[in-house]
């Protein structure tokens, strides 16, 4: 497990210490990267996170249509607040006439979004295929934070002004997954796994991976026109999580 969080914690602080070296407001070159991610973590959603989840609760499989409802739909309240830092965006405001305060709404939701994302990473002989797979959720997750990373660590640069100001948000968002670790396999573990409340927590976080993937892949093509850099990285996502049922 510390090889999954010294990863997540690394991902976010090198996504983030990119906007040093890469100009934020020109983000043509993530598109691909998320169209890429997107696919992936929209396929291990379906063929993996959601047959796991409906597996752990086979007496009440209806219960898991709940858990994902109400995590699709409470990823798009987070968004009202995290103004789809999710997906790449960089905010860039009309800060030379207005204080610069730190976006603590943003943060707030950012960092909920991606303890949640971690705290499914258990490893566990009863949480089943999803724990024998930890680490291809673990490639998921890090495909989605690096184009988030980037866009927090703009949008606080531009927020903020200065790099300084902006670096300890940035280790709070690459602590919060890390953190989702710790807490479910550390501090709950027992009441995970014997409970079902594994099975919601798949289920909630399934339901705000479709929410976040589908976004990402409807993005990378507003206008439905062919970009073959995107398709090609839309197939190899796709491709990539299926392979995982061959490892």
């Amino acid at each position: 497990m510390w090889l999954a969080i010294f990863s997540l914690f690394l991902t976010v602080l090198g996504a983030g210490l990119l906007t040093r070296l890469v100009p934020t407001l020109h983000t043509v070159w993530l598109k691909p990267l998320l169209a890429f991610g997107g696919a992936y973590l929209f396929t291990l959603t379906i063929m993996h996170l959601l047959p796991e989840a409906l597996l752990l609760l086979p007496g009440q499989p209806h219960q898991v249509g709940y858990y994902v409802l109400a995590g699709f739909f409470g990823q798009l309240l987070l968004e009202v607040f995290s103004q789809g830092v999710e997906h790449g965006h960089v905010h860039a405001h009309k800060q030379e006439r207005q204080p610069r305060r730190v976006p603590y709404a943003l943060l707030g939701a950012l960092v909920l979004h991606s303890f949640l994302e971690g705290s499914i990473l258990v490893k566990a002989p009863q949480v089943g295929e999803v724990g024998s797979n930890l680490y291809a959720v673990l490639v998921g997750i890090i495909l989605h934070h690096i184009p988030a990373a980037f866009a927090l660590m703009g949008t606080l640069l531009l927020q903020l002004g200065t790099f300084r100001r902006a670096l300890p948000y940035l280790l709070l968002f690459a602590v919060a997954a890390p953190a989702g670790i710790v807490f479910s396999n550390y501090v709950v573990l027992e009441q995970l796994v014997h409970s079902g409340w594994y099975a919601a927590l798949l289920g909630l976080v399934a339901g705000n991976f479709l929410h976040v993937s589908t976004t990402i892949l409807f993005e990378t093509s507003p206008e439905h026109h062919l970009n073959i850099r995107k398709l090609v990285a839309t197939l190899t996502g796709a491709l990539l999580a299926l392979a995982v049922d061959l490892l």
